[in-house]
């Protein structure tokens, strides 16, 4: 005899107005939402608990852990429907909520680009009380700008405009090598929070992307 295995598995979804920018198939919100859909039927067919909160500068809605096929859809449905709203990310609002909230340990997946000020202090705290992984997006157009002249940059979230001359080669190496440091300084504080990363960008197999990941952790904790 097998006893069935039970646990809350809650998405906290980043719908901030950067999650619209997306240089190839997908924006990062729709692969944030794809991501979310596929991790909420696998916790349908473990009969877990499912919740769902959708944040941006402060949390938008919250869906209470349920069982079961309609609430899975009522949460997809959800995100499918969120719209990025021009405001800037406040992750630290959204952990203190889940804390708040959340009183028995979860699975936690947080899935943002993570562009806004980072929360240490929540994060910690969230990933003491919590199995915690931040499932980080980025797009490779951030990673390496083309040659194509002057563009004006937005800050989608900000409005703040910036005009720059992407023929310059030093500016170009300059921009990558920048983008380049956050992603590592990213990787370095959410292993310092105790925190896995699952790190994703718009071009990649995200399916693919899962299974390594999951094994890796099946494999840690064996």
């Amino acid at each position: 005899f097998r006893e069935e295995r039970e646990l809350t598995v809650l998405f906290l979804v980043d719908v901030s107005a950067s999650g619209a920018f997306g240089s190839d198939r997908c924006s990062r919100l729709e692969m944030a939402i794809e991501v979310a859909a596929l991790l909420m039927f696998s916790a349908l067919k473990n009969n877990d608990k499912v919740g769902l909160a959708t944040f941006c500068d402060e949390v938008l809605d919250f869906l209470p852990p349920r069982k079961g096929k309609a609430h899975v859809l009522r949460s997809i449905r959800q995100l499918v429907g969120a719209r990025p709203i021009a405001r800037q990310t406040n992750l630290e609002s959204m952990l203190v909520y889940l804390n708040r909230v959340q009183r028995r340990r979860a699975v936690v997946f947080l899935i943002s680009d993570f562009l806004g000020p980072f929360p240490d202090r929540a994060l910690l705290s969230a990933s003491r009380r919590h199995d915690l992984t931040a499932i980080t997006i980025a797009d490779p157009r951030e990673q390496q700008l083309p040659d194509v002249g002057f563009v004006q940059l937005v800050d989608a979230e900000t409005g703040a405009r910036m005009e720059v001359d992407t023929r310059s080669r030093a500016f170009r190496r300059l921009f990558e090598e920048r983008n380049q440091a956050r992603q590592l300084q990213l990787s370095r504080r959410l292993r310092k929070s105790g925190v896995d990363q699952l790190a994703m960008d718009t071009h990649s197999d995200y399916a693919e992307s899962l299974r390594r990941f999951f094994h890796m952790r099946e494999l840690r904790f064996r």
